[in-house]
């Protein structure tokens, strides 16, 4: 399936339920609501090490990821793994740099510009920047938003890496790439968790880490409710199945690189070069929902996402 494919998909289901979606533009941020409500912000400019997405409100308003780094007041949170900044794309060893991380030696990616697109979608350019100013690599983002029924809210999230500047590699490590840290009621471990996980082959808990799989659903209660994080790999992304960087502390992501790590391969068996002049496409979606791994209907949810166009 294209992307415009799974574009159109998403426009039908925003349409389907009404939800009116608004992109507000301020200086380095864009709010995004869904009739009138807050979903969430683009937060990017020169001064962030990658684009962001924070906050995310969830069915209900509920709060799906947590504060930190943001904020250090919010109770019951860690105030651990700087760089997971709510919801992002990034990678531990670019050319051997690592994006995933912030600080001293550590590659930035930068904002260069908007391109053009829907009203309920943010398209960009980017660099990927060395310590040292060196460009390593660009990408091409979209990122569109959709409602779904019952409150449920989605990101369509369409990565392009391109290869601008000589060849380029994505190497094999866990530290990456498509990410969320979420809400501290929604971790498998902690004083606060109330969490759970699964994928689409019934592996749960903690048991998920590692593992291939087109999708994770990790569900709890945030102030009472019964709320729900999942994350699809679309079947075009190379090396679907995507296994999954997934802790039981609430980081979610998918990475189809870590092949070492998480199948005890040779290192560097899950290296990807890009080579110059190409590109490589990845495709995934968030999705925020009311109720547990049934009730959520997350399975029924991935298959007409994945399978719209065919």
């Amino acid at each position: 399936m294209n992307i415009l494919a799974t574009l159109a998909l998403t426009a039908a289901l925003t349409a389907a339920q009404g939800g009116e979606i608004k992109l507000t533009k301020a200086e380095n941020a864009i709010a995004v609501t869904i009739d009138g409500q807050a979903f969430t912000t683009y937060l990017f400019g020169k001064e962030r090490a990658k684009p962001v997405l924070y906050p995310i409100a969830g069915p209900g308003g509920k709060r799906m990821v947590r504060d930190y780094p943001f904020s250090k007041e919010s109770p019951g949170e860690a105030h651990d793994h700087i760089h997971h900044e709510s919801l992002w794309y990034s990678h531990g060893d670019v050319n051997g740099i690592s994006f995933w991380h912030i600080g001293k030696n550590r590659g930035k990616i930068m904002h260069r510009k908007f391109l053009k697109s829907g009203a309920d979608e943010i398209a960009t350019e980017n660099e990927w920047v060395s310590h040292e100013g060196k460009v390593q690599c660009s990408d091409t983002t979209r990122i569109r938003f959709f409602s779904l029924p019952d409150g449920g809210r989605g990101i369509d999230y369409h990565v392009t890496l391109r290869a601008t500047h000589g060849e380029v590699k994505f190497g094999d490590t866990k530290e990456g790439s498509m990410g969320i840290r979420t809400h501290p009621a929604l971790r498998l471990q902690g004083k606060v968790a109330t969490g759970k996980a699964v994928n689409d082959s019934g592996v749960e808990g903690k048991g998920v880490w590692g593992k291939a799989a087109k999708w994770l659903y990790y569900w709890g209660k945030v102030d009472g409710s019964t709320v729900g994080v999942g994350i699809f790999d679309h079947p075009t992304n190379p090396r679907h199945p995507t296994t999954w960087h997934a802790r039981d502390y609430g980081l979610i992501a998918a990475n189809p690189f870590g092949y070492s790590y998480f199948q005890g391969k040779k290192r560097g068996t899950g290296d990807m070069i890009i080579k110059d002049g190409e590109e490589v496409s990845f495709r995934y979606a968030f999705v925020f929902l009311g109720g547990d791994k049934a009730s959520s209907k997350v399975a029924d949810i991935y298959h007409k996402w994945s399978t719209a166009g065919k």
